[in-house]
């Protein structure tokens, strides 16, 4: 059962959405959302037909990350909890998307990153408060930020504590790329469609693929294995077929 406040999972054909929705407290996650967001996940995974999940907020804000106040009480879900979670967005199945309404602070700023694309609004912000918390942050984060972002930048976020605007996100590679911000989840269903009309073997392959080579943990075997998987499937004879008759393809994921 949805309670109020909690993380919410739509599902519309091929097209799963997580939606943020405490916009009173700038979407900020509490403990008892991490378990939420691990179940969603979890199902999502399960759900073959859905080949795309987008994460966004409702309000002024995407999300500004891990309720702090949690940190300093021994019975809640930490930091390391909130680690894990970001991690399984990360191998989540499907391509992800990171729809930035607006601010996003934290370990947010992380849960972005884990994304496989980060569509942003000109009003949108992050900064990563830790040294100013006295929060180390995990190594997943750590190891996120520099793949994605390059150790300098990744070092002025985290030892500086600068904040940065939506155009100095897109210039280090935080954002993928900014829309008006009326437009945005014009775009973002633009761009699922363009994710959810692709051959599923080999979509979902390379997305892993590629995120593995990014932390430098190439699985070659489990590469080989979707590899061959894809040259025998019945999806490349359509893809193949539908390029000489000029035609969109129907793929079926076998």
């Amino acid at each position: 059962m949805q309670i109020h406040g909690e993380p919410r999972l739509s599902i519309d054909g091929s097209v799963a959405t997580i939606t943020f929705e405490r916009p009173e407290v700038a979407n900020r996650l509490s403990p008892r959302d991490l378990l939420v967001l691990r179940e969603h996940i979890n199902s999502i995974n399960a759900m073959e037909r859905v080949l795309v999940l987008r994460f966004t907020g409702t309000g002024k804000y995407f999300c500004s990350g891990y309720d702090i106040g949690a940190l300093a009480n021994a019975d809640e879900a930490g930091a390391p909890a909130f680690g894990e979670m970001i991690d399984l967005i990360e191998a989540a199945r499907p391509v992800t998307i990171a729809a930035v309404n607006g601010g996003v602070y934290g370990g947010a700023t992380d849960l972005c990153l884990a994304c496989d694309f980060r569509v942003g609004v000109p009003h949108c912000d992050m900064f990563m408060p830790a040294a100013r918390l006295g929060l180390h942050f995990y190594r997943g984060g750590l190891e996120r930020y520099v793949s994605r972002l390059g150790v300098d930048t990744a070092k002025r976020l985290f030892l500086t504590a600068d904040r940065l605007d939506a155009n100095e996100m897109l210039k280090v590679g935080f954002l993928t790329e900014i829309v008006a911000a009326d437009t945005l989840a014009q775009r973002v269903d633009a761009l699922s469609a363009t994710l959810a009309g692709m051959a599923p073997i080999a979509l979902l392959g390379m997305k892993q693929a590629l995120n593995q080579i990014a932390r430098g943990a190439l699985d070659t075997a489990a590469l080989e294995r979707e590899i061959a998987r894809a040259g025998a499937s019945a999806d490349l004879c359509e893809g193949a077929a539908a390029w000489r008759e000029k035609r969109a393809a129907v793929f079926t994921g076998r």
